[in-house]
Order: C-alpha cells, then sequence, then structure tokens
C-alpha cells in the first residue's frame, strides 16, 4: 500500500521533481549565479508573460483545440496599446481596456470559426495569426512605437518590495484558472468536452458555446500578456510575439495537459513554465547560442508530446 501511494505520489508531481533537478543541475554549472536573489527576480519577470498566456491556452488544448494566434495578439495588442497612448494621448487605462477587448475579440473570432463554421483549430488560428500580424506592422508601419508615460511601468517593471507587479499578475491568472478547471461547472464542462465531445454534447453541453467561452479567455490572457510585455520592454516592434506561441504550447504540454483534450492541472501547468523560464534563464547564463536553445525547446516539445501519445496508447490497449 506505501509503495502504491509512493507510486502515485511521484506519478502526480513527477513535473515539479523534473524542475527541482533543472534547478540543480543550472546552479551547479552558473557557479551560483542561478540562484542569486537577482536572476531569479529576473527569471519571474521572463516567464510573466508567457505563463499569463499559457493559461488562456491549457483552456483550448483541454478540449484538444490549439490556438496559434496567441504571438499575433501579443504583438497586435503592444502596437494598438502604444499606438493610443503615443499617437492618440489616449488615457492609459483606457488604452489597456480596449486593447484588453480587442484581444477577446480575437478570441470570440476564433471561437466563431472553430465551433460555428467548422474549420479546424490548427487552420483557424493560423490564420488569424498570419491575419493580425499583417494588421501589426501595418498600423506600426514596421517601426517602434515608444515614449508612453513611465506610469505604464506598473505592469512590467515596477515591484512590491522585491516581488514584481508582473509575477503578482502571472499568480493572481494562475488562481483564477486553477479556480475556473476546479470550482466552476466551466471546468468540467471543458473537461467534458475534451474527454468526449459528442457525449459531452448529449449530456446538454452547449459545446459550441462553450468553445466561444474559451477561444474568447484565451484572447484574454494573451492581451494581458501583451500588456505585461509591453509594459516590460517600454517599447512597442511589430514581431515582439513571434514565436511566443511555442514557448506557451511547450509549457502547457509540459506541464501534463495532453493534446488530446480531457487531462491537465492548472499546477502542472505553473511547472511548465518554471521549468521553460529557467531553462532559457540558464542556457543563456552559459552563454547558448539563440539557435541550439531554439533546438532543445524543440527536443523538450516533441518528447512532451511523445509521451503523452504513449501514454495514450498505453491506456487504451
Amino acid at each position: 500500500m506505501g509503495n502504491l501511494n509512493m507510486k502515485n505520489f511521484l506519478k502526480m508531481n513527477a513535473i515539479w521533481l523534473v524542475f527541482v533537478i533543472e534547478v540543480i543541475i543550472f546552479a551547479a554549472a552558473s557557479g551560483g549565479t542561478f540562484l542569486t536573489p537577482n536572476n531569479i527576480i529576473n527569471i519571474s519577470r521572463q516567464v510573466s508573460y508567457y505563463g499569463i498566456a499559457s493559461i488562456g491556452m491549457t483552456f483550448v488544448i483541454l478540449i484538444a483545440g490549439i490556438d496559434l494566434s496567441i504571438g499575433s495578439i501579443i504583438t497586435l495588442v503592444n502596437v494598438v496599446c502604444a499606438y493610443l497612448m503615443v499617437n492618440s494621448g489616449m488615457n492609459m487605462w483606457i488604452a489597456v481596456i480596449i486593447s484588453l477587448l480587442l484581444a477577446t475579440m480575437i478570441g470570440v473570432l476564433n471561437g466563431a470559426m472553430v465551433a460555428t463554421i467548422g474549420i479546424p483549430a490548427l487552420i483557424a488560428t493560423f490564420a488569424s495569426q498570419t491575419i493580425f500580424e499583417g494588421v501589426s506592422y501595418l498600423i506600426s508601419g514596421g517601426r517602434p512605437i515608444s515614449g508612453f508615460d513611465n506610469a505604464f511601468g506598473l505592469f512590467g517593471r515596477a515591484t512590491v518590495g522585491i516581488v514584481p507587479v508582473c509575477a503578482i499578475i502571472m499568480i493572481i491568472c494562475f488562481l483564477i484558472g486553477s479556480f475556473i478547471l476546479n470550482k466552476s461547472y466551466f471546468g468540467r464542462y471543458f473537461y467534458a468536452i475534451g474527454g468526449n465531445e459528442e457525449a459531452a454534447e448529449l449530456s446538454g453541453i452547449r459545446v459550441n458555446r462553450v468553445k466561444y467561452l474559451i477561444y474568447a479567455l484565451s484572447g484574454l490572457f494573451a492581451g494581458l500578456a501583451g500588456i505585461v510585455l509591453l509594459s516590460r520592454s517600454g517599447s512597442a516592434q511589430s514581431t515582439v510575439g513571434k514565436g511566443l506561441e511555442f514557448d506557451v504550447i511547450t509549457c502547457v504540454v509540459l506541464g501534463g495537459v495532453s493534446v488530446n483534450g480531457g487531462v491537465g492541472r492548472m499546477s502542472g501547468v505553473v511547472a511548465g513554465v518554471l521549468i521553460i523560464g529557467s531553462l532559457t534563464n540558464g542556457m543563456i547564463l552559459m552563454d547558448v547560442s539563440e539557435y541550439t536553445q531554439m533546438v532543445v525547446k524543440g527536443i523538450v516539445l516533441a518528447v512532451a508530446v511523445g509521451i503523452d501519445c504513449l501514454s495514450k496508447k498505453r491506456q487504451a490497449t
């Protein structure tokens, strides 16, 4: 009985064990630099924006979907929010609200293409990615937009004591995401649809409406990630979100959310975010080239998805 409990414990917390091992390796390889307070704070800033975006992606993957438009939404929010503040002289808070509403509406558009029209999520969100990447470039003209009020640094550069505000925002978002999954009936719907969409429909769940909600939430969280990133960088770039959807998907899948849908926990996604953030930071400290980092992250994603698929096959036999 004791061995069985230990096996279950290790199975449930294996991802956290991987994180601890990774920290030990990088701490030893960097001569202790990795664990300095300044570097830990730096990691928390680095992971904040794709940690926030990963919450919406978790919901999407739980229903066996995908959202490739996240990177473009982050870019568009950067450009639009900066443009409203700098070129239109708009109040910071109004600009933020408009940008978040825009991000949410893009999510609703994705939901419409997937749920109502029936376009596969991969194609629908890839189309959105392409469209809004182009829109971002057209608005900015391919030039950086900077010069907004220093008060906007609240979201990405300010701290409460030694804790960055962006890390606090990420923690609050994870708590909200966990509440939705574990304490609300919407969370039960997400798991039911991912487990068996037809059965969920027959049980009375309005699947299409839930898909609208999920993609809208994905857009909203991506938009919030874009605000944090803009605040941290202090300049809007028309390519800032390019490829970020890859990091976000890797965090979610590595955290144990099944690409087949219906399986996953928010706590695992937190661990996935920390692992990818620490991996990136550790490789930078060790002066690993950007292209080598891409190779390593690609391998991590392939291994994570491979383990998920093998686990699914084992359960089916």
